[in-house]
């Protein structure tokens, strides 16, 4: 302070004057960076908002709801793009590229099967992928009758497009099937005649007709336990000759019941040396299942004809199911060694000639069985 009272500035207080202006500048340019970073944070969270809501509605199912089935073959070694482009051309995705991100994000990309599949506009492109990945194809089924013979397996899968006629045959004929029950058969259609078990399969377009064989094949292998070997050696009988059996009892008997009955009548018959006597051989033999046999009928020349052969005929005449085929190695403890159709598909069975005679007259007029 100046002796007149006056008070005189000074550097330091000019700067403290200073500093106080420029305070309030310095709070208005971090409000301005605090709004700036704030827009940008709203604006780049909306951003993945929109991009999350948009990436979910491509992701979504095409059609919700749809009862629509489409049926696509992913060829093999396709890229996850072609596979894409596949979907996309059928409608059952939205976006190609989204499709290939979502794959390769999951890991997935190089996991996509080739195959047929069967897929919905109603599914979503997990439930699509999903089903890639994990080779979900479309199967198809068919099924054999108990006593099919192969000439009639034939006409099944060729009636249903699943094989060739001619590549089935070469592959019954020559078909290189690693079982030991088919060691030593001769190659011809009758080779695998009794070894194709009849049962409903399951298969994938594009298998071959070798594999639909080996799958019949496989199954058959699973009736032949040691157990069932050990049986048939006990009877006198080889593997071959017990199936043969089967297949002959598999063609004259209807009733689960009645096969065991019908497997001690033959075991019987060709014990004492008698000719087995079976209808079902010679239609084998004639290549058709008559109705009514003539006499005529029963002279065909032929290894299957037990009419004029004694004992079983070369090979089996039909597939049998498991109740012929464990009969075969099961027979009844009974003496019988006739037996007629009576009643129901049923049998009347007999252990003399002469009622087996009486038999004949009670049922085969009433049925008009020659």
């Amino acid at each position: 302070m100046q002796p007149n009272g006056e008070i005189k500035s000074s550097p330091e207080a000019a700067s403290v004057k200073v500093a106080e202006v420029e305070q309030p500048l310095e709070s208005k340019k971090s409000k301005v960076w605090i709004f700036l970073l704030t827009g940008l944070l709203a604006a780049a969270l909306g951003v993945a908002v929109v991009g999350f809501m948009v990436g979910k509605e491509l992701l979504s199912p095409v059609t919700p709801g749809s009862s629509e089935k489409v049926v696509i073959t992913i060829p093999g070694g396709a890229s996850t793009g072609k596979v894409a482009a596949i979907l996309t051309e059928q409608r059952l995705i939205k976006n190609d590229r989204v499709f290939s991100l979502y794959a390769r994000f999951q890991g997935l990309d190089n996991k996509l099967k080739a195959g047929e599949y069967q897929f919905s506009p109603a599914m979503s492109v997990q439930e699509i992928v999903d089903a890639l990945t994990k080779g979900v194809v479309t199967t198809y089924t068919f099924t054999i009758p108990e006593g099919y013979n192969t000439k009639q397996i034939a006409k099944v899968l060729v009636d249903k497009g699943y094989v060739n006629d001619e590549k089935f045959w070469q592959a019954v004929e020559k078909g290189n099937f690693e079982y030991d029950f088919l060691k030593g058969l001769p190659n011809g259609r009758q080779r695998l005649e009794g070894y194709l078990f009849p049962a409903t399969y399951k298969i994938t377009k594009g298998m071959t007709e070798e594999q639909i064989i080996d799958r019949m094949l496989k199954r058959f292998s699973q009736e032949i336990t040691p157990e069932y070997k050990a049986k048939a050696d006990k009877l006198g009988l080889t593997l071959h000759e017990a199936v043969t059996l089967a297949s002959i009892i598999e063609r004259e008997a209807v009733a689960d019941e009645e096969r065991p009955k019908v497997a001690a009548v033959f075991l019987n018959r060709i014990k004492k040396g008698m000719k087995l006597e079976s209808c079902a051989t010679v239609q084998y033999a004639l290549g058709e299942n008559k109705t009514r046999l003539l006499y005529k009928d029963l002279r065909i020349d032929s290894p299957y004809n037990t009419y004029l052969i004694k004992g079983l005929p070369v090979g089996p005449i039909a597939n049998a199911g498991s109740p012929s085929l464990q009969a075969a190695v099961n027979p009844a403890d009974v003496d019988y060694l006739f037996f007629v159709v009576s009643v129901d598909g049923k049998h009347a069975f007999s252990k003399t000639l002469a009622e087996h005679n009486r038999n004949k007259e009670k049922y085969i007029a009433r049925f008009q069985t020659p």
